[in-house]
């Protein structure tokens, strides 16, 4: 069986584009890593808001021609979306998740036989931007860039390339799989010269990946033995969102797009766009009431 909408790269797919690190500051430039100890401030101090925001992820997954022209109908997801994060405890690194609830699928209500394509999001995936936290930089090498305009705003530019690769990891649940390439991807990050928020982040493989398909995985009377990922490319941007009572202005994902090349698959070439909207602020609180007084 040739695996359907392709196959489902880990570091891709979600609001995630990776889950690695970058090299510690000890062992990059001081000017380097006093700019990543600034960004890591900024990124914790967005988990700790995030945490109370909600929003609409609309999820496009369009196959594409080996032109890139579209080939075929999109598949269309809607999905309500919040960031769950517990803040570092006894010297162990946090996580940060995604967590995501379906809404729709193709403009419509869920129904209960509706099945998840392999290159849907998962409902818990990785935030991207954890990777900038200070417990999970060893794995790559940061440098400078350069600055640019970003969103017409002053950013300063950083470079990241992993230093080591760890072992590959394919499995295979009918008829999907997934895949974790470990260490093999470079990207650049667009920070805020005047506030360290990350207005971007890009990321791409490094080199091309292939594996064997198992047996009743393949086509019957004869096809692929193998598939080759020959490209995984994704970009994250952030926008600024306004909130009232009280007043507050936090940079939050604008969208993410991907586009994966993939030799051998049910649909070889894939462009996932997501994109984040209507988002909404929930503050909690509260006040001690006397309770009314009785008698007379």
């Amino acid at each position: 069986m040739t695996p359907g909408w392709g196959a489902k790269i880990a570091m891709l797919v979600a609001c995630t584009a990776t889950a690695a690190a970058f090299q510690a500051p000890s062992a990059v430039p001081g000017d380097v890593g006093a700019a990543l100890t600034r960004i890591a401030d900024r990124v914790e101090s967005y988990y700790l808001h995030a945490q109370s925001i909600v929003c609409l992820e609309t999820v496009r997954l369009q196959p594409l021609s080996p032109d890139l022209g579209f080939d075929g109908r999109a598949r269309t997801l809607t999905y309500e979306l919040r960031i769950a994060w517990d803040p570092p405890q006894d010297g162990k690194a946090p996580e940060a998740r995604v967590v995501r609830q379906i809404l729709k699928v193709n403009g419509r209500p869920p129904k209960p036989d509706d099945e998840d394509g392999c290159m849907d999001p998962k409902p818990v995936s990785p935030e991207p931007l954890e990777m900038l936290l200070p417990g999970n930089r060893e794995d790559y090498r940061f440098t400078f860039a350069g600055t640019a305009k970003e969103g017409g705003r002053p950013a300063l530019r950083l470079d990241y390339r992993s230093l080591v690769k760890g072992p590959a990891e394919v499995t295979w649940k009918d008829p999907c799989v997934s895949i974790e390439l470990p260490g093999r991807s470079r990207g650049r990050v667009w920070v805020d010269s005047e506030t360290n928020d990350v207005l971007r982040l890009d990321e791409q493989l490094v080199g091309m990946f292939e594996f064997p398909i198992p047996r009743k995985h393949q086509v019957a009377g004869g096809g692929p033995l193998y598939m080759a990922i020959e490209r995984a490319d994704s970009s994250i941007r952030y926008r600024r969102v306004a909130f009232h009572d009280p007043d507050e202005t936090l940079l939050l994902p604008e969208s993410i797009e991907a586009l994966t090349i993939i030799r051998g698959s049910g649909v070889p070439r894939l462009r996932v766009v997501q994109t984040f909207s209507d988002y909404k602020r929930f503050l909690t609180g509260g006040r001690l009431v006397k309770p009314p007084q009785t008698g007379f």
